[in-house]
């Protein structure tokens, strides 16, 4: 199966982009259970969507499937990949060895995926010289000139709202052109940086206000 027909330079609605992720993790989970085919209706009643939507997002990228067969799983799941770039490898650099950068920093999907974090700064004196992720923690001071010698396409942001913007343009001088920034600050950047916001309160607050709506739709 090849991806046929995706119109050039079409914008990909970030609705469709959201629910990249979600495909790819539920091809992955079929292709371990040795599933080899699904339909877009099996599809859209496991993951809660419709079956017109799938075959919708999946257009954006190409013809996939065959009328009357559904998808074949590995397939399906390889053209995902390649869609999400998973196909290429991504150098990152991680500034902020707290909790958060901890916990990204030994996560071991992303080197499996290609998302190898190359190296770790932070400014805690302790910190300095301890390995995490196989990686020496040095110091921020050292940002800048390690990305001169080492370029490096992600940056990961988790440290404080107050150090954010100034890590950002370190990063952004130093050639890095996509932030996935996990501090609460709103970052300044130009046209050509793209950047990912992850708030992890925004998603408990989204969690609290919908219980908070059902509980007053059960008390009316």
């Amino acid at each position: 199966m090849t991806a046929r027909g995706r119109k050039k330079r079409e914008a990909v609605p970030q609705g469709v982009v959201g629910r990249l992720p979600v495909y790819f993790r539920y091809l992955t989970d079929l292709a371990l259970m040795g599933v080899d085919k699904v339909s877009s209706a099996q599809l859209g009643e496991a993951l809660d969507f419709t079956a017109a939507q799938i075959r919708s997002d999946l257009s954006y990228f190409g013809s996939f499937g065959q009328q009357g067969y559904g998808y074949n799983v590995a397939e399906l799941l390889q053209q995902v990949r390649q869609i999400l770039g998973l196909d290429k490898k991504h150098s990152i650099v991680l500034v902020g060895a707290g909790n958060i950068g901890k916990a990204i920093g030994s996560y071991g999907w992303f080197r499996a995926e290609g998302f190898t974090i190359e190296a770790i700064f932070d400014i805690d004196p302790h910190l300095i010289g301890n390995i995490h992720g196989g990686c020496a923690i040095r110091h921020v001071d050292e940002l800048e000139r390690y990305l001169e010698r080492h370029p490096a396409e992600i940056g990961v942001i988790a440290t404080p709202k107050e150090a954010a913007q100034a890590i950002c343009d370190v990063l952004v001088a130093g050639g890095v052109r996509g932030i996935w920034n996990f501090s609460p600050a709103h970052l300044d950047v130009p046209d050509d940086v793209i950047v990912e916001n992850i708030h992890l309160t925004d998603s408990l607050l989204r969690l609290a206000f919908r219980l908070n709506e059902r509980g007053q739709n059960d008390e009316d």
